[in-house]
C-alpha cells in the first residue's frame, strides 16, 4: 500500500534514507558525504519546505519512501529510497508512477552522477535525462522537457 507518510514517520523516512545513503561510501564526491548521510534536522528542513513524502508499506512496514515537491512549473521527485533489503522488490518503480500520477507537470530528479544504479533505475522507468556538473537531473518523458528551462532549479 502507497500512503502519504505522517508526522509518526519522521524516523521511519530518517531511517530509510540512510540505510539506503551507505551505498554511496566510496561512490559520490567524500565532501558531499557525511554521517548520518541526511541529519534528522536536515529531513525537518526538506519537510518545511514542502516536500510531500510518501511512503509503500511492504509487510506492514515502510519498506521505501519519496518525496514530491511543487517548484514552481515542474515538480521535483525529492529523496527516493528503497530500505537495503527491500531494493530490487519494485518499491521505488511503484512509488515514481504514484507520484508521476499526482501531477501534470512536468518532473524533475536529480541524483549523482556517479551513482549507476539509479542512473539505470530512471533509464528502466522510462526517465530521459541530462547531467550538469557531478549530479544528474531526470524529467519524465512528457514532451515539455527542454534541457536549459530548468537551469535555475
Amino acid at each position: 500500500m502507497i500512503r502519504k507518510c505522517l508526522k509518526s514517520d519522521l524516523h521511519t523516512i530518517f531511517k530509510i534514507i540512510n540505510d539506503s545513503a551507505e551505498a554511496y561510501k566510496g561512490i559520490i564526491p567524500e565532501d558531499c558525504r557525511h554521517e548520518p548521510y541526511m541529519p534528522l534536522e536536515e529531513l525537518i528542513r526538506e519537510i518545511d519546505d514542502g516536500v510531500i513524502f510518501w511512503g509503500l508499506e511492504h509487510h506492514g512496514k515502510i519498506a521505501g519512501v519519496m518525496g514530491i515537491q511543487d517548484k514552481r512549473d515542474v515538480a521535483l521527485i525529492r529523496h527516493a529510497y528503497v530500505q537495503t533489503k527491500a531494493q530490487g522488490m519494485g518499491i521505488g518503480t511503484r512509488l515514481l508512477k504514484h507520484l508521476e500520477g499526482m501531477t501534470k507537470k512536468p518532473i524533475l530528479i536529480g541524483t549523482w552522477a556517479a551513482v549507476s544504479w539509479a542512473i539505470f533505475f530512471m533509464r528502466k522507468t522510462g526517465i530521459d535525462w541530462f547531467q550538469r556538473r557531478r549530479k544528474i537531473a531526470f524529467s519524465a518523458i512528457t514532451g515539455r522537457f527542454q534541457t536549459d528551462r530548468w537551469k535555475h532549479l
